[in-house]
């Protein structure tokens, strides 16, 4: 039976571990630590939310995700991650964490739900493509960090 509720701060552990497993999955590196997520998501001002779901009382999966505001549209939730475990998966588990999150998005009153998809993750890409997401095929996802951050936060 599937169980989804909001991550707590006793989740850190289980939170840390399925990042990492997705990040294995997405062939990239996770920095997460589970002081930071404990730091960042539990503390004074949390910078992130996440849905835990469990399947006969075991950790399945997990969204993550943050608030946002568009200057064109309002505000709207930025969905980091949706990964469900391989052994878990086929039981609509990713569809349900993807339906919450909608869900919360409209009782937030955001314009929409912004997510990242790597081009080459066909599974992922039919799950959206299945959910009536729009792919912005114009639109370049980019990113200033490493040394090129640090060198132009320098500069005053």
């Amino acid at each position: 039976m599937l169980s989804i509720r909001p991550a707590n701060l006793r989740d850190v552990v289980v939170l840390n571990t399925l990042i990492h497993e997705m990040a294995d999955y997405e062939r990239l590196p996770a920095a997460t630590t589970v002081e930071m997520l404990a730091r960042d998501g539990f503390g004074p001002q949390p910078q992130f939310n996440a849905l835990m779901a469990y399947w006969d009382g075991q950790p399945a999966g997990y969204a993550f995700f943050y608030y946002s505001y568009s200057t064109f549209r309002g505000p709207g939730l930025f969905l980091e991650d949706l990964f469900v475990r391989a052994q878990f998966r086929g039981k609509k588990i990713g569809d349900s964490l993807f339906l919450r999150v909608a869900a919360i998005a409209r009782a937030k009153h955001c314009f929409g739900v912004m997510l990242n998809v790597l081009d080459w993750n066909r599974p992922a890409l039919v799950f959206f493509q299945k959910h009536n997401v729009r792919f912005l095929d114009g639109w370049k996802t980019a990113c200033l960090d490493g040394e090129a951050l640090q060198a132009i936060a320098q500069v005053e």
